[in-house]
Formats: C-alpha cells, sequence, structure tokens
C-alpha cells in the first residue's frame, strides 16, 4: 500500500469519488425523507467543516475559506454536466 491509497487500494482520486458518490447518495436519501435540499446542504457543510477542523485546526480552515469565493466563481463546485471535480 502506498501513501496515496487507503487500505482499500483506493487512491486519492478513486477516494475522492466513491466518497463523491456515496455523499451524493446519501443526499438523494435526505430527501427523499422530506428534508430540505437547503438544510441538507448546510448540515453537510457544518459536518465538513467540523470535521477539516478536526483535522487541520481553526486557522488552515479559515485560510481555505478566504479561497472559496475565487473557486465557485471558477465553477469548481457547479454540479452542471462536465464541470463535476
Amino acid at each position: 500500500m502506498t501513501i496515496t491509497e487507503n487500505e482499500d487500494g483506493l487512491n486519492k482520486s478513486q477516494q475522492k469519488e466513491t466518497a463523491l458518490d456515496m455523499i451524493l447518495n446519501a443526499w438523494d436519501m435526505a430527501l427523499r425523507k422530506g428534508c430540505s435540499p437547503e438544510n441538507i446542504a448546510t448540515s453537510a457543510i457544518f459536518a465538513a467543516l467540523a470535521d477539516l477542523i478536526d483535522v487541520y485546526g481553526e486557522d488552515i480552515v479559515c485560510e481555505m475559506a478566504t479561497r472559496l469565493p475565487e473557486r465557485i466563481a471558477r465553477g469548481e463546485f457547479s454540479m452542471r454536466e462536465g464541470l463535476v471535480n
């Protein structure tokens, strides 16, 4: 196993793809249970930031967050066909 692989043999790119697929499936399940997209998004952002802070600390996550407007404007988070990163 290399540093970029996990114990299942997934490389970093495969890990990101697998994680996104699983999160989107959970998102769809929450929608089917009656949760609004806005509440799901807020909960997902909260969970993501809390985990990043646990790993990297507040200062680094604050720095990461300062780059979000530029990344959003570039379409980095757009889920339209052909734009998924």
